[in-house]
């Protein structure tokens, strides 16, 4: 009998023990949403197979995938969803990340009648506030300095507050830093306020910087000196441990890279230490149960191997 309990305790343990999840796609990402899965933080495996077809916005692709879990267990999933054209994210739900809600467009930028994309939505939970905050990066022709950007391509990244994806706050100005940024992330420190990765678009840099808030909505200074190499982007933010990891395309390089931080302001390259596989691009990562992990392997297996099913 004690061995038993023994066994069904080592069980209930693997079964309730979390997972992380990194959302993904592939080029030209009209297939749709991919997840890699990790359970150490550092090496990933591929589902290989998709979760959800793109169909909203005018090109119908799903770029950027972000997703944050709401207290109630339900994953809220944002995405790119044309490169140029649409004033807002692709939107949808799911309680086990197989099964999802229809597909909305979240048109945030509608009382702009002259923006030119909505790029890279990064979607955190505030638990503070108890609501979600959605991140964008969006070009205004003509709205800022540009300095050696075209005016399509001067970007500068909003935001918008939503408790319940019913009602969202008017969109604001969540970041000028005065020069063009895109792909910012959002991460916590619980006894230090919030930190922004993002990355600096202006041709002569393209790379990765830091800029830091006691609030969740800014304003965020002291922007750091680039830490990551010219011709990067998409920064992903995971604490794994003690340890931050902020995993980014390298894609001058054509690879994935990470760097491993506590303080933000110390970077130490560790891309020998992970495994990323081929024809990941850039999404979010976060952490799950094993029992969402299962679901989207038989699903997976399900596609791949559909003549089982029938048998």
């Amino acid at each position: 009998m004690r061995n038993l309990l023994i066994i069904l305790l080592f069980c209930c343990c693997s079964c309730t023990k979390e997972v992380y999840l990194f959302t993904s796609f592939h080029e030209p990402a009209n297939e749709g949403l991919r997840f890699l899965y990790s359970t150490d933080g550092y090496h990933w495996k591929d589902l290989g197979s998709t979760f959800l077809k793109p169909e909203a916005g005018a090109q119908k692709v799903m770029r950027d995938p972000s997703i944050a879990r709401g207290p109630d267990g339900v994953y809220h999933l944002v995405w790119t969803s044309s490169w140029k054209g649409d004033k807002g994210f692709g939107y949808a739900f799911s309680k086990d990340l197989v099964h999802w809600s229809p597909q909305q467009m979240i048109n945030v930028m509608a009382h702009e009648p002259d923006v030119v994309n909505v790029w890279a939505p990064e979607i955190f939970y505030d638990e503070q506030g108890q609501q979600f905050i959605i991140i964008w990066a969006s070009t205004v022709p003509y709205r800022f300095p540009k300095g050696t950007e075209e005016e399509n391509n001067n970007h500068r990244m909003y935001y918008t507050l939503t408790k319940d994806f019913v009602n969202f706050s008017e969109a604001k100005l969540f970041l000028d830093p005065g020069f063009s940024v895109i792909d910012a992330v959002i991460a916590r420190r619980r006894s230090d306020g919030y930190v922004l990765v993002l990355k600096d678009n202006t041709r002569a840099n393209r790379n990765l910087k830091v800029a830091f808030s006691p609030e969740l909505t800014g304003p965020y200074t002291n922007i750091s000196a680039p830490f990551s190499g010219k011709l990067t982007e998409g920064p992903s933010v995971v604490q794994v441990g003690q340890d931050w990891l902020i995993y980014y395309d390298a894609y001058g390089e054509k690879r994935y890279a990470a760097y491993r931080t506590r303080d933000f302001k110390s970077f130490t390259d560790i891309s020998a230490e992970i495994d990323i596989p081929a024809g990941h691009k850039h999404g979010t990562v976060f952490k799950s149960s094993r029992r969402i992990l299962k679901g989207l392997q038989q699903q997976a297996n399900q596609k791949l191997h559909p003549a089982n099913e029938r048998q």
